[in-house]
C-alpha cells in the first residue's frame, strides 16, 4: 500500500522514505514495443542472438524504457489523496546504473525530498526514486523526478 498523504501533509514529509513497489518483470514484450515507439531498436535491445554475445549477455531494457517503468509504478509508492491530478514536471538528476536484462524484475523506493506549495493550493514535489534491480545490490537506476499535484 502506498504511503498515502494530503497536499498539506506533504511538506511535513520532506524527508521521509516512501513505500517500496511490487516487483515487476521487464519482459520481452515491453522492450520490443519501446524499440518500435521510439525507433531505437539497437541490437541490444532486440536481437536476443547477437544480444547473448555482447557485452550484457542478454538483451537489455532500454534506459528510457525504465523511466516510463518508474512513472507506472510511483502511484504504489505514493497516492496524493486529495489532488484532482498531477503532471510530470520534470527530471533533475537520472542514471542508468546497471543494465537490466530481458526478465529481469524491478521495484520502486522513493524519498519525498522537497515540497514547493504554491498559493493556487498546488505543490510541487521533487522525489528521490531508485528502481531496485533484483539480485543485484546496484540499482537499475536512480532519478529524482518532479510533480506538480493540483488540489481538487
Amino acid at each position: 500500500m502506498p504511503t498515502r498523504l494530503t497536499i498539506a501533509e506533504l511538506s511535513a514529509h520532506a524527508g521521509d522514505l516512501l513505500d517500496t513497489s511490487e516487483w515487476v518483470s521487464i519482459g520481452r514484450d515491453d522492450v520490443v514495443k519501446f524499440a518500435d515507439a521510439t525507433g531505437d531498436r539497437q541490437w541490444i535491445h532486440v536481437d536476443a542472438e547477437r544480444s547473448a554475445a555482447g557485452p550484457f549477455g542478454a538483451p537489455i531494457a532500454h534506459g528510457y524504457l525504465l523511466l516510463t517503468v518508474i512513472a507506472k509504478l510511483f502511484p504504489q509508492v505514493l497516492e496524493v489523496t486529495d489532488r484532482s491530478m498531477s503532471v510530470n514536471y520534470g527530471t533533475d538528476r537520472v542514471r542508468f546504473v546497471s543494465p537490466v536484462r530481458v526478465g529481469s524484475s524491478v521495484r520502486l523506493t522513493g524519498t519525498l525530498m522537497a515540497v514547493d506549495n504554491r498559493p493556487d493550493g498546488s505543490a510541487l514535489m521533487k522525489v528521490a526514486t531508485t528502481l531496485e534491480l533484483q539480485g543485484s545490490d546496484e540499482p537499475a537506476a536512480e532519478a529524482e523526478i518532479l510533480f506538480m499535484v493540483r488540489p481538487r
